[in-house]
């Protein structure tokens, strides 16, 4: 399986754990770096499409996502099931033309989420619970991709979708440690829209339980994966 990742802020975190003890191995690629992936794109069962401090948007800053956004194509076009977040999703949405924007109010911290109706049967969002406190940190929001079914929304905007029987993105961050929260923070503490101390005791109250959804989530759609029938 095959993570892309968008800075060393922002690893795969507990999905990382939950691809290992299902008995696969994850490579790590960003199409920043400038190299080739570790093996060749037809050798990953799955895609991991992970968040990011830039924005879907700016490829003048960043001129590598618009080639991550054909990448991402492509990968559409051989149907390698595929699971963003965050940025990850609003990538996948771009890839499959779907209009990515600034969301008002951004949404940073402890956010409820409701299922919808689409996600009765639906394979990875079935399992979860119909409404849930979810981790967010992002500034953009996108629509659900033409074809795609909404599957969770926030009251700000779409949290999940899915596009085709093998593509899933999701807002929120189901694969968030403390470690990793607590980087954030400390990076960026003016994003932060109450004292950090705040966030720092509800992360305290909700992450073992959010840590629980995101391995329900991620092993899941793993469960997708290995039995699309793409080659391991």
């Amino acid at each position: 399986m095959l993570a892309l990742v968008h800075g060393a802020n922002v690893p795969p975190g507990i999905f990382g754990e939950e691809v290992e003890e299902r008995g696969h191995r994850l490579d790590v690629w960003s199409l920043a770096w400038g190299t080739p992936p570790p093996r060749p794109i037809d050798d990953y069962a799955a895609v991991l499409v992970l968040g990011g401090a830039m924005h879907a948007d700016q490829d003048d800053r960043h001129p590598w996502l618009r080639d991550e956004t054909f990448f991402l194509e492509r990968l559409l076009d051989l149907h390698v099931p595929l699971l963003g977040v965050c940025l990850g999703a609003q990538l996948i949405a771009r890839a499959a033309h779907a209009p990515v924007r600034r969301c008002s109010p951004p949404e940073v911290g402890w956010v409820e989420v409701q299922l919808t109706a689409e996600a009765a049967d639906d394979p990875v969002f079935s399992r979860l619970p119909p409404r849930f406190l979810a981790f967010q940190w992002h500034f953009y929001e996108h629509e659900v991709p033409p074809g795609g079914r909404e599957l969770a929304r926030s009251s700000v905007c779409t949290q999940a979708f899915r596009l085709g029987n093998c593509v899933w993105g999701v807002q929120f961050h189901p694969e968030v440690t403390e470690e990793v929260i607590e980087c954030w923070i400390a990076e960026s503490p003016e994003e932060v829209p109450c004292p950090p101390e705040h966030l720092r005791a509800e992360t305290a109250r909700n992450l073992e339980e959010w840590q629980e959804i995101g391995r329900t989530l991620c092993s899941s759609f793993l469960e997708v994966a290995e039995h699309a029938g793409v080659p391991a």
